[in-house]
């Protein structure tokens, strides 16, 4: 009875895993319930999935998908966020907690990710994190793309003004002199 729960617990895990962007253990250790809920709702709002459950059905989960190089670091109270749709999600969503919520404390803390099909070290989700969002990313490009585009029709207006309003001088003067 228990084996068949665990081999659910374990098929389940498998399904959330698969086709992760991002996979990211967190230590949470430190963390009382009220903080672990705000946490919880900021996942959630993401579209990160986020989950405590035994290191041991983990590894197994990640070690079936062909991911063994987090095995190391499923050691101690392990957090798991998972993101299907977006690579910086969940680290951006852990930073951006740490620093609202529980004001810089060290805890939780990365473990370690997964993130594309590499492992990413807690410096390297820290650094990740605070990269701009996709978003942002594509409005810099549209912005720049869009710039010469706006000079070039900014010096082309500028230049049809004042032919405008050269012939305006030039038909005012000639109005007066026919007077």
């Amino acid at each position: 009875m228990v084996q068949a729960i665990k081999y659910d617990i374990v098929k389940n895990l498998k399904e959330r895993f698969s086709g992760a962007l991002a996979i990211v253990l967190v230590d949470y250790k430190g963390i009382n319930i009220e903080e672990v809920n705000q946490l919880r709702n900021r996942f959630r709002g993401s579209k990160v999935d986020y989950l405590v459950q035994k290191n041991t059905l983990i590894k197994i989960a990640l070690n079936e998908l062909g991911i063994t190089e987090l095995d190391q670091y499923l050691v101690g109270p392990t957090a798991v966020a998972i993101c299907l749709n977006d690579e910086v999600a969940p680290a951006r969503v852990m930073t951006t907690f740490l620093k609202e919520v529980m004001e810089d404390k060290p805890f939780p803390s990365f473990k370690a990710g997964y993130v594309s099909g590499q492992v990413f070290s807690k410096e390297q989700l820290k650094y990740l994190a605070s990269l701009p969002s996709r978003d942002e990313l594509l409005a810099k490009v549209v912005g720049t793309a869009q710039a010469p585009i706006s000079n070039l029709l900014g010096v082309t207006q500028g230049i049809i003004r004042k032919f405008i309003l050269a012939v305006d001088a030039v038909a005012k003067k000639n109005q007066a002199e026919a007077s």
